[in-house]
């Protein structure tokens, strides 16, 4: 059977840029040994976003507003993971699987009247085994404010999945939309996942930010000690540390901006050069036609046949460049 595939994932600010690095495919090197590098060319995104998405949340908020009190534990983004099993999108094949995740998109737009502006980002990922999609969003709630009676928009996840049967109600919907929009489908089990691999779910979800926040920890353990001396050394050990990693982010930061300005440069120089090139290429093509009609005029006028003609010319010219080398030593 296939089946129609929502999962919710909540993440704090600093969870953000773990899973921007993931879905947007900007790590080197991945645990997960689904992703197959050489088809990274087929992801694409449907809301594209090219800045970190802890920034894109910050300009997100900004723009529109957004209230609510955002504590560091606090969850301020959530991550839908839409799929469906291999076998239904190898049947449907690449339009429809296309249509799939459009329609998808339009569904999250529409759930609990989120609107597209509160999308950070859409990732399709077709380089693992199964097509899905990554879709970050903030969980924005619409209040009215007590005292203005004016509309207000929140942050707040805990809102959004207000209720015990949050994610049955998501599951539902989201059922019914796919299946209204003419895709064959079950509804996904809200407690049951036999009908994905645990290896699949686990590639396709938060996985690789795990293994990442495993790792800070083992770096970051705090130190349980009343002893002045080792914590002026720890104290010490941290800043440096710090200073390091301070330094290391200004310098690469300005190699990248350099980079960009460089790239442009020389981008906006080609595209002048290529054009200037283009020009010469036809003016070039011009002076040729000229140059055979005058010869053709010329053979006519004098009765004179017009390969010797252009013979004669081409001995004249040459003879003339030698002259220039010969005055020029």
């Amino acid at each position: 059977m296939n089946y129609a595939i929502i999962r919710n994932t909540k993440y704090t600010m600093g969870q953000l840029n773990v899973i921007f690095r993931h879905n947007e495919r900007k790590n080197t090197n991945y645990s997960n040994k689904e992703i197959d590098k050489s088809k990274g060319i087929y992801n694409y995104s449907i809301k594209q976003c090219n800045i970190p998405y802890s920034k894109s949340f910050n300009e997100i908020k900004n723009t529109y507003n957004l209230q609510g009190r955002i504590k560091k534990t606090s969850n301020v983004a959530c991550e839908y993971i839409i799929t469906s099993s291999k076998e239904f999108f190898e049947e449907i094949g690449e339009e429809e699987t296309k249509r799939y995740f459009e329609t998808a998109y339009k569904f999250v737009c529409n759930f609990k009247n989120l609107g597209e502006k509160y999308i950070i980002s859409a990732k399709v990922h077709m380089d693992e085994s199964t097509p899905h999609l990554h879709l970050v969003f903030i969980p924005v709630v619409h209040n009215l404010d007590k005292e203005s009676g004016k509309a207000v928009d929140k942050v707040s996840c805990t809102e959004f999945w207000k209720g015990k049967n949050s994610y049955k109600v998501l599951q539902d919907n989201f059922y019914k939309y796919m299946t209204r929009a003419g895709f064959n489908l079950e509804r996904g089990q809200a407690e049951n996942n036999k009908h994905i691999p645990i290896e699949q779910l686990k590639t396709i979800t938060n996985y690789e930010m795990q293994q990442f926040e495993k790792q800070t920890i083992q770096y970051e353990k705090e130190i349980n000690t009343n002893n002045i001396n080792e914590l002026k050394t720890e104290y010490k050990r941290v800043i440096k540390k710090f200073n390091t990693l301070a330094n290391q982010y200004t310098k690469i930061k300005a190699t990248n901006d350099n980079t960009l300005i460089k790239v442009q440069n020389i981008q906006r120089d080609y595209e002048s050069l290529k054009e200037n090139v283009y020009k010469l290429h036809r003016s070039n093509k011009w002076l040729k036609h000229c140059l055979n009609k005058t010869f053709e005029c010329v053979s006519i006028m004098f009765d004179f046949p017009i390969d010797r003609l252009k013979s004669i010319i081409n001995r004249y010219i040459k003879g003339n460049k030698n002259d220039e080398r010969n005055n020029r030593k």
